[in-house]
């Protein structure tokens, strides 16, 4: 077990390094004389031409720290949002610190922050937007007759209902002034090339950080479809209702669409996704002597249903070694969702290792891992010191779990139950910690047999 350890330490130290948002941002941006050249597009940084930065998101800071290494005093201001515990402190670009995944106060200042200033800009100027998975919380600005606490409590239904990112990511593009395109839209006709890590299924721009600057293909009548496929439209705040219908009823204009002239001034650009990472646990799997398979669809929905589709192909390896023979290393990418009807704490990768631990309970020498490549699985702290545990990035469970728990009176079943996954691996030492990554693109789940 010991060296098994090592082994999959190296495979969680691999993926990270392969999305480590800097390295990425490096690929992508060079600058030569007075020309920024960034991906295939160039940028003329004349005399009388500012450029700025924004941005939000949990890899925001190590962008922006890449970014001021690239073009040094040619950045003439800036700000980022990024979530507590993230920030440090870079010469030209302020950094702020809010509340993720609930929307907070400090966000909400900073949203604001950020529309007045960049306003105030030349229309000249070159806006560099730096995004990646997080900003949609970072960064609340709600619409008119929406208070922040109404659009914080919906959150907290939605996070809890199951959906998924897609789905509460288009509620929330059609409460906002910033999302679904809308701040790229305010910013023409300012040139705004946004730099972007993905961490959403297809790399769809208008879900990942919920598209400040690019075209939304959703709608308010989908909003309101979501709410109410969810059992959640009578809970929400009237403020929303009255909001969405009108939307819906066309009395409040929609956000930009795909094809329309309106961010015709806008480069959007993936620097990074899950792919990355998986060819990176790929390749060290295969180094450490492994035959591997990679999943090949995204994996999604509710995570301790997504587990039972592990066990089984565990059970199919062990039977009649497909779809690849042992020692076995299968990888897969994606975001499982859980709806949450305990009272436990924990989170979809916590309660993924849970729910695959009885299914392998008699398959000898196989393990499930699922950790989250930020660093956080579940709603954590707002801040890690000595007075709360560090952020669990998730956790893992091998044949043996399902005894040891039952040997030390655990009950697996109740406490997947009550939705308490983080109770039951923590008394086990079975949580994988670590630490805030500065970087997020998407779950990764092994599945190991040898």
């Amino acid at each position: 077990m010991e060296k098994l350890l090592s082994q999959w330490n190296s495979f969680i130290d691999a993926a990270l390094r392969s999305v480590c948002p800097g390295r990425l941002l490096e690929r992508y941006v060079r600058i030569k004389k007075d020309v920024l050249l960034i991906g295939r597009a160039r940028y003329d940084l004349k005399k009388d031409r500012a450029v700025y930065v924004v941005g939000a998101g949990k890899a925001s800071v190590s962008m922006a720290a890449a970014l001021e290494k690239i073009l040094g005093k040619r950045i003439q201001g800036g700000m980022v949002v990024s979530p507590y515990g993230y920030g440090s402190k870079l010469r030209w670009i302020h950094v702020h610190e809010a509340g993720h995944p609930l929307p907070d106060r400090a966000g909400f200042i900073a949203g604001q922050k950020m529309l007045r200033w960049m306003m105030k800009t030349s229309t000249k100027d070159l806006i560099i937007a730096l995004w990646s998975g997080g900003a949609s919380a970072l960064l609340p600005a709600p619409v008119r007759g929406v208070s922040l606490e109404e659009k914080k409590r919906l959150t907290r239904f939605l996070l809890r209902s199951g959906a998924t990112i897609e789905e509460i990511n288009t509620v929330r593009k059609h409460l906002s002034r910033i999302k679904g395109g809308q701040l790229g839209q305010s910013l023409a006709p300012r040139q705004v090339i946004s730099l972007i890590l993905s961490d959403v299924k297809d790399n769809r721009l208008d879900v990942i950080a919920s598209g400040p600057t690019a075209p939304d293909q959703t709608t308010y009548g989908q909003a309101i479809n979501i709410l109410k496929r969810y059992g959640l439209w009578d809970k929400t705040p009237k403020g929303i209702r009255t909001h969405l219908e009108c939307g819906a009823h066309g009395d409040i204009l929609e956000t930009p669409k795909p094809g329309k002239q309106n961010l015709s001034h806008v480069q959007n650009l993936i620097i990074g996704d899950n792919r990355l990472a998986v060819r990176a646990v790929a390749g060290e799997a295969r180094r450490c002597g492994f035959h591997v398979w990679i999943w090949p669809e995204f994996i999604e929905g509710e995570a301790r249903e997504a587990a039972k589709r592990f066990v089984k192909l565990a059970r199919k390896i062990h039977r009649s070694g497909a779809p690849v023979l042992k020692p076995a290393c299968i990888i897969a990418a994606g975001e499982t969702t859980v709806t949450v009807r305990g009272s436990g704490r924990g989170g979809r990768c916590q309660e993924f290792a849970l729910a695959a631990a009885e299914g392998i309970a008699d398959l000898a020498h196989t393990v499930v891992l699922a950790f989250g490549t930020d660093g956080i699985d579940g709603i954590q702290p707002r801040h890690t010191h000595k007075k709360y545990p560090p952020s669990v990035a998730g956790a893992f469970v091998d044949d043996t779990t399902w005894a040891r728990a039952r040997a030390i009176g655990l009950d697996p079943q109740a406490m997947l139950a009550n939705n308490d996954s983080y109770s039951f691996l923590k008394t086990l030492g079975n949580q994988i910690i670590t630490g805030h990554t500065h970087t997020n693109v998407n779950d990764l789940y092994l599945l190991l047999v040898f």
